[in-house]
């Protein structure tokens, strides 16, 4: 395909043509590969908005993520068109400590080419912290100004200047379920909060636990509780206290997020409600989150909390259906009539700019990228904000119907308010502070007064906010401020 036979496509009017690109796993005998790799369809990209980074045949471009496998495999597919195209090698490295080692690889002058950084706080630390961060170049900001909203291009914006593009987007406020064990129990989704904790007593009353949770992520532990937090913040304190909170208007230990914590507790330390096929409280802050919905396919949990790309951690073959083996409800509102979605999403950020990285910074920000993205996602758990996205490419159902909530004019949408928090604060003892707020007992106060402050060894807050509209930038005067 490289630059003779690109599709004459551009812009939100993608024409997708479909070619086998991967290579084939059979030995030149015809015996057995160790080469797993399976064939993927791959559509091809116009390649004639690269033409202007030159000659790029031969080059490198080294990607570090928190995006591991399964979904991996899916990111390095969607490459494939690009390298086709241009010449340039994407080297992929996907890590579970990726938060905590970044900013080890920065301090250590071993920077990748391009980081998916899933925080804009700690996209922030990095500006503020190191220095090491490139602007985007001028085709990636055309591509954001066209296909995302001003919300997301601000999300990657230091002080200003625009640094990271969105790429993948993700809709955190579902409840994981079986389908089939709901309807032979005669459960019936609740619609409302107050319908989702009769439905817990009820499942309790019959015998079972309904919860099922884990929060384990190697140096990120911690992270699925906070996002509990978060989503119980905008459903009880509502939007305009949730941007209070992670602008530090008010306090970390406000009133409203103690109760909100409180909330939280109500469910996930009640030891009638958890921790199905795992133990009780204690077990949640051991158990790894990737599989603490599990115990629902054999009967052991009934309900799990956790966000559209968990769709990736069920085992192959299970049924991903409204009347399938699991499928997820909406996690109900507290208020009639609002509708509160917390999401989430990673943002290219790049430490060099060679005309190859810029390039790929830039096809990653396209409508072209989306779209093959989309198409090559076989198990679905994907989905983009990026308006150029045909949702018919979605892989399924159910990433349709998140891709219809992040779209609804009616949603309250907000963005993870841990990854928008300065990342000593979010990504630090926010993560710690949920750890011990189930494996210590800790309680809803305790974590709420450590939370912004816990970083730094003589107390103060690592916010800093000015007069006028709240801005927040992270300190950079203690040395380890961004440990946590």
């Amino acid at each position: 395909m490289r630059r003779s036979s690109a599709a004459l496509a551009t812009g939100a009017a993608l024409a997708l043509v479909l070619s086998a690109c991967a290579p084939s796993s059979n030995d030149d005998d015809g015996g057995d590969s160790t080469d797993t790799m399976a064939a993927v369809d791959v559509p091809e990209i116009d390649c004639a908005p690269y033409e202007e980074f030159g000659d790029l045949d031969g080059t490198t471009v080294s990607i570090y993520t928190s995006i591991v496998t399964p979904e991996q495999e899916d990111q390095e597919a969607s490459y494939d068109p690009f390298e086709e195209c241009t010449g340039v090698t994407v080297e992929y490295e996907g890590s579970r400590e990726f938060e905590a080692q970044l900013l080890v690889r920065l301090e250590a002058g071993n920077a990748p080419d391009i980081a998916f950084v899933p925080q804009p706080g700690l996209l922030k630390t990095i500006v503020a912290d190191t220095g090491a961060a490139v602007a985007a170049p001028e085709a990636t900001v055309a591509n954001v100004d066209e296909f995302f909203s001003e919300s997301w291009k601000e999300y990657g914006t230091v002080d200003g200047t625009f640094y990271a593009a969105p790429l993948g987007a993700n809709v955190k406020s579902y409840v994981w379920y079986s389908p089939s064990a709901f309807e032979e129990a005669g459960y019936e989704i609740p619609t409302t909060w107050d319908d989702m904790i009769a439905l817990s007593d009820q499942i309790v009353e019959d015998g079972s636990i309904p919860w099922c949770a884990g929060i384990g992520s190697g140096d990120a532990t911690g992270w699925p509780a906070t996002d509990w937090v978060e989503d119980v913040v905008l459903r009880s304190a509502g939007a305009e206290a949730y941007d209070q909170w992670y602008t530090h208007e008010i306090p970390f230990n406000d009133p409203q997020i103690v109760e909100s914590l409180d909330e939280v507790a109500g469910i996930l330390k009640n030891e009638a409600y958890v921790n199905a096929g795992f133990g009780g409280v204690q077990s949640i802050a051991a158990t790894e989150w990737d599989g603490a919905g599990a115990p629902i396919l054999d009967g052991n949990c009934w309900m799990h909390r956790a966000a559209n790309f968990y769709q990736n951690q069920w085992p192959e073959g299970t049924d991903v259906s409204e009347d399938g083996d699991v499928y997820a409800f909406y996690l109900p509102s507290m208020t009639e009539g609002e509708k509160p979605i917390l999401g989430g999403g990673e943002f290219v950020t790049a430490f060099a700019d060679r005309p190859e990285v810029q390039a790929f910074q830039t096809y990653l920000s396209s409508a072209d990228w989306a779209n093959v993205k989309a198409a090559v996602t076989t198990r679905g758990g994907w989905v983009s904000a990026n308006t150029g996205l045909d949702s018919e490419l979605l892989a399924t159902d159910f990433d349709r119907l998140s891709a219809d909530l992040l779209s609804d004019p009616e949603a309250i949408f907000r963005f993870d308010g841990s990854d928008l928090m300065p990342g000593a604060v979010g990504a630090g003892t926010f993560w710690s502070e949920m750890v011990s707020f189930f494996a210590e007992d800790k309680s809803s106060q305790d974590v709420a007064d450590v939370g912004p402050t816990g970083a730094r060894p003589r107390g103060g807050s690592l916010w800093h906010v000015g007069s006028g509209p709240a801005r927040v930038t992270p300190c950079s005067s203690h040395p380890r401020a961004q440990d946590g």
